[in-house]
């Protein structure tokens, strides 16, 4: 069993004790605000507010809210208390919605007022009992009379909704797979977050990470970026993300820093909102350095405080990251992680002198390593799929063996779907995911060596390569590209560019003009949906 101290409770406890005063949270108007002892307090709070609706320590705790204050209070509060929160990915279809709030045995949803008309029929098609709490994301206060998103969370609207089953008493889940109502006190091996995957393909999986695996992260990203008490961070990323979820909301509970809390990312207003708070690092994803290259660059001497920019979830196309540290003068730390990692395994170095463009970085806080078919590890500058292992790595996945099992080595090597390489340095470069490879005429090729060609085009915003049927060479190659504002799309033209830097083999046959690319909730793109432009 892992050390009590390993635990979210631990972090907050440890901070609350260091500095009660100093800040931990921020709003990104400058109206509220959340200090370390404050946050301490406001976990007995929650607690006291689950128990009162007949839960207990164990039971999965579900969110349908937007990012504000009272949201992070109530995932950081449930945790501590011993809950396993399921915050919602406000993106999912209904369908996936549904599934996830029944899949998850949640006992307990949270979710914010305009949620509330889709949520609470879902609810009573699950079958068992499940509390329904209507609360905004920026609400002052854990208890209240008001009414939702006025003074706080309101008793009257807290109605059960399903049918047979009762909050203390949870169905046993079924499988190896882990569950999500166990001790009734939180060590580090108890469950702490169950968040779905949004894959492109079936149903969600069910991630299952405990105490250790986020407490292990929230350390090693306060160390491997050199965090301390006087950095701040600009947090923009939804909640609902792992991401977000464990770099900017839980890191700064481990070296004493602070976020700024938007409600959403605004690309107009993103630079005003780091100047005025004055954030020391800011943390994104690659479409939002392209919506932010886009804007206008503020004074150098304004961003001066920012030290870094952290980019994650999806690759970096390089000439972006050029592009970005040209116009606004701030390196950039690229990181690579997953759900089942807790966020990040990789990371660049805090020394720009010392980073490679293109790489995700080297292994941060665990072990990595590129492996073939068989399982078997291969010579660094050969590809193949990147595994790895160590404290961050999720336990398994929610009642789904099957997933579990094909998802780990017989040693314990989680593997990750990415394909890639390790460089003498010890650095990773990914290339693909297995499952979006093309193959034409037996040729591997990889969607991003595309994507990235496209990109160097002076009219491309955005761009995706994707495999489709060929007759002859099995898949044969499109693109669906995004142009910048007040370009015309010329398909024989971005061909031959594509011509000499790819050569003819691996030029796009179609291409595709498209007003966005599908994207998930960490930016990247969802490859497979492109078939849907062949129908």
């Amino acid at each position: 069993m892992n050390p009590p101290a390993a635990t979210v409770r631990a972090l907050v406890d440890a901070s609350a004790a260091r500095c009660p005063d100093a800040l931990y949270a921020l709003d990104s108007e400058g109206q509220r605000s959340l200090s370390f002892g404050q946050l301490a307090l406001s976990c007995d709070q929650v607690g006291a507010l689950l128990r009162a609706h007949g839960s207990q320590p164990g039971d999965t705790v579900s969110l349908v809210m937007s990012n504000g204050l009272m949201t992070l209070q109530l995932l950081l509060g449930a945790m501590a208390g011993g809950w396993c929160v399921n915050p919602v990915n406000l993106l999912s279809q209904p369908e996936q919605m549904r599934y996830v709030l029944g899949h998850s045995d949640c006992r307990i949803v949270f979710a914010s007022p305009q949620w509330e008309p889709v949520v609470r029929p879902m609810l009573a098609g699950l079958g068992r009992a499940v509390t329904l709490v209507v609360v905004a994301p920026d609400a002052t206060t854990l208890t209240g009379t008001g009414v939702p998103g006025d003074a706080g969370i309101a008793p009257d609207v807290s109605v059960p909704a399903g049918g047979a089953g009762t909050a203390s008493d949870p169905p046993a889940p079924a499988g190896d797979g882990g569950t999500a109502s166990g001790a009734s006190t939180a060590a580090g091996d108890a469950l702490a977050l169950l968040m779905y995957t949004s894959g492109t393909t079936g149903v969600p999986k069910g991630v299952l990470l405990t105490q250790a695996n986020l407490v292990a992260n929230a350390l090693a990203i306060s160390a491997e970026h050199g965090l301390t008490t006087d950095d701040r961070v600009l947090a923009v990323l939804p909640l609902y993300h792992i991401n977000a979820f464990a770099v900017t909301m839980l890191a700064p509970l481990a070296h004493g820093g602070s976020l700024v809390l938007p409600a959403k990312f605004s690309a107009a207003r993103f630079w005003a909102q780091a100047i005025a708070h004055r954030c020391t690092w800011i943390n994104l994803v690659p479409t939002m350095v392209s919506y932010l290259l886009e804007g206008e660059a503020p004074e150098r001497a304004q961003t001066a405080p920012i030290r870094f920019c952290r980019s994650a979830s999806a690759a970096l196309p390089p000439e972006h990251l050029r592009a970005f540290e040209q116009k606004f003068g701030i390196g950039i730390i690229e990181t690579m992680g997953l759900t089942e990692t807790a966020a990040p395994a990789f990371s660049n170095p805090l020394d720009p002198a010392q980073r490679k463009p293109g790489a995700v970085g080297r292994a941060s806080g665990c072990e990595a390593r590129v492996i073939d078919a068989s399982l078997a590890p291969v010579a660094d500058g050969h590809t193949g799929e990147i595994a790895i292992r160590g404290p961050n790595v999720m336990r398994g996945y929610y009642k789904n063996d099957e997933a579990t099992r094909a998802a780990f080595t017989t040693d314990g090597w989680l593997r990750t779907g990415d394909l890639g390489h390790r460089d003498a340095d010890g650095f990773f470069f990914v290339t693909g995911r297995i499952k979006e490879l093309i193959i034409k005429g037996g040729e591997n090729i990889a969607p991003r060596e595309i994507d990235e060609a496209l990109l160097r085009h002076p009219a491309v915003l955005d761009a995706a390569a994707v495999g489709i049927p060929d007759r002859h060479y099995g898949q044969e190659i499109m693109a669906c590209v995004v142009l910048r504002s007040g370009q015309v799309g010329d398909e024989a033209a971005l061909r031959d560019f594509c011509e000499q830097l790819l050569g003819r083999y691996k030029t796009p046959k179609l291409i595709r003009f498209v007003a966005e690319l599908p994207r998930g909730p960490s930016g990247k793109v969802q490859r497979l949906k492109l078939l849907d432009l062949l129908a």
